[in-house]
């Protein structure tokens, strides 16, 4: 190109843009400030729930911070559905559905306002997978910031969390607690702001996500209401200017094996069932070759090191205080059980990342050694049979024998199967079917921690099997099976169970079999017929009509 040419091209350029400036100027820009790169700050902060009613300070301190690293910091905000209050309601078939509505957020502005890079601030449990899912779409230099997690709550010298209320509801219906300690329960559960303080799906993502690199060591076990997440974000938002700076994107760092580190510490901290389902959508969105299958693969080399709610004694905040994140990872870094060698948003190596942790201390045990972990193998395995022939996700800790051959007790919707437990119409060795719940039928695939807790509070935690096509909490635990693929809307062979037929799951043998015999199946899926759907228009039926199997991540956007 000639200089003739080249002057030509930039006079026309800033010609186009000008409107553009115009705009900025509104907003009391500086001629100035269009060489500095501009960062989006999506804030999840609402008044909806506390997992996110305490990020405004972050989103702040992140706008101040990147101000004084020379950048432009651009405000947006990201949806939240409060998984905790939606519960057992027909707001539940929503929280999935937020999933693919924040990745589009972050997608969108980040597009369309030709942002440098992008810091991302989420604290409920779809605030993770959705923003990582559309800061890897986006594709510009990326950073994760974790709200933090919530401080226990406290009653009769015992720690309080959301789940506590779940489980109370069975203690309380089936005459084991008082009225007075059920309310008490109910008001002192969650005494702050910050997300679930368990091991469940909120704390789940975060710890996998520093595990990945795309957040600060450290960053995903903070509690919210302590000042040191404030100067944590500061950090992540000058971290990201240099990222920026290199062009550290983040389809250069979430990669196959990064993926697979991710999957590790998520096994090891024994960590929620919907892991398996975010990480298919965030391996899509990277473009990264990622099946059911390679978290079974994964499970049986990884052991559960992390005595860590809803199946262990601790929470989030006890792994922060006995060393975080780093501290477990660098146990695993030196047993072969990571990759050392990923690269990280902070430009560093994993490996170089965890050179200078401390070694752990002899003085807690949140975190075990390698020779004395809580389980050999990891706990969230992939069964199949006849009954769900593309994989389906159990959680099989805390059991005593993962094993249970029982009638099965049929339901098409959670609310008819919570009736019957709290009516005590369940009984001990049942298998319950909870069916067109799936991505499509539900739609949404709405978790199932109203049964569950009401299970395990009447003590058929481990004597009553349940199976559904729909999702579990992070908070779930006990005989559960979910995720089962095909989904009973898609005619898959839960949609042909009968009451009284016999189910088996067997975590042992990764099986999950309906015993009905083959030809006795096949008439019964030729007679079967297709449900009208639930929801015609509007989001949900949006979500319906395009979502993925839950084998692939019930992603909007699988069109090959």
């Amino acid at each position: 190109m000639t200089e003739a040419n080249r002057r030509s091209k930039t006079i026309t350029e800033g010609v186009a843009r000008a409107p553009n400036r115009s705009m900025y100027y509104a907003m009391g820009y500086e001629p100035s400030d269009f060489s500095k790169p501009m960062i989006g700050v999506a804030n999840g902060h609402s008044t909806i729930t506390p997992c996110n009613s305490g990020l405004q300070k972050l989103a702040d301190a992140a706008v101040d911070a990147l101000k004084a690293a020379g950048a432009n910091p651009q405000t947006f905000g990201t949806p939240t559905i409060s998984d905790g209050m939606a519960m057992g309601t027909e707001g539940m078939k929503y929280s999935l559905v937020s999933r693919e509505v924040i990745a589009d957020c972050v997608e969108t502005c980040v597009g369309g306002q030709w942002m440098d890079g992008v810091l991302v601030i989420g604290g409920c449990d779809k605030n993770m997978p959705g923003g990582m899912m559309g800061m890897l779409r986006a594709n510009v230099p990326a950073i994760y910031v974790y709200g933090g997690t919530i401080l226990p709550g406290r009653y009769k010298g015992q720690d309080l969390n959301i789940v506590s209320v779940f489980e109370a509801v069975g203690q309380f219906s089936a005459g084991k607690m008082s009225e007075e300690d059920f309310c008490q329960i109910e008001r002192r559960a969650i005494p702050g702001s910050g997300s679930c303080g368990g091991m469940y799906t909120a704390n789940t993502m975060s710890s996998a996500f520093e595990a990945l690199g795309m957040s600060l060591p450290f960053a995903s076990t903070m509690a919210n209401v302590e000042t040191s997440i404030v100067e944590h974000t500061k950090q992540a938002a000058r971290v990201l200017v240099e990222a920026v700076k290199c062009d550290l994107k983040p389809r250069d760092i979430v990669t196959r094996k990064s993926i697979e580190n991710a999957v590790a510490v998520i096994m090891a901290t024994g960590g929620s069932t919907n892991a398996v389902l975010h990480f298919l959508a965030i391996a899509h969105a990277a473009g990264v070759e990622w099946t059911i299958d390679d978290f079974e693969r994964v499970r049986r080399k990884v052991p559960v090191l992390c005595d860590l709610k809803p199946s262990g004694r601790y929470l989030a905040i006890d792994l922060h205080h006995a060393g975080g994140i780093p501290a477990l990872m660098k146990q695993m870094l030196e047993a072969g059980l990571l990759h050392g060698d990923c690269i990280t948003i902070t430009g560093k190596t994993v490996a170089e990342n965890l050179a200078d942790v401390p070694e752990l201390s002899p003085t807690q045990d949140v975190i075990r050694p390698l020779g004395k972990p809580m389980y050999a193998e990891g706990h969230l395995a992939i069964l199949r049979g006849n009954l769900s022939p593309e994989g389906c996700v159990a959680k099989i800790t805390g059991l005593k024998n993962p094993v249970i051959t029982g009638p099965a007790r049929v339901f098409d919707d959670e609310q008819s199967a919570l009736a019957a437990i709290m009516a005590k119409r369940i009984l001990a060795g049942d298998v319950m079917v909870l069916r067109y719940l799936g991505p499509k039928g539900g739609p949404g695939m709405p978790e199932m921690l109203a049964p569950t807790g009401a299970l395990i509070g009447q003590g058929l935690g481990e004597s009553v099997g349940l199976v559904t096509d729909g999702r579990f909490s992070g908070g779930t635990w006990g005989m559960v099976v979910g995720h089962v693929a095909p989904e009973a809307f898609e005619g898959g062979t839960i949609a042909l169970v009968r009451e009284g037929d016999t189910i088996t799951i067997d975590a042992h043998r990764l099986l999950l079999q309906l015993n009905v015999d083959d030809a006795e199946l096949a008439r019964r899926r030729a007679a079967w017929v297709k449900p009208q759907p639930r929801y015609t228009r509007g989001v949900l039926a949006k979500f319906a009509f395009n979502a993925s199997s839950a084998s692939a991540g019930a992603v909007l956007d699988r069109f090959e």
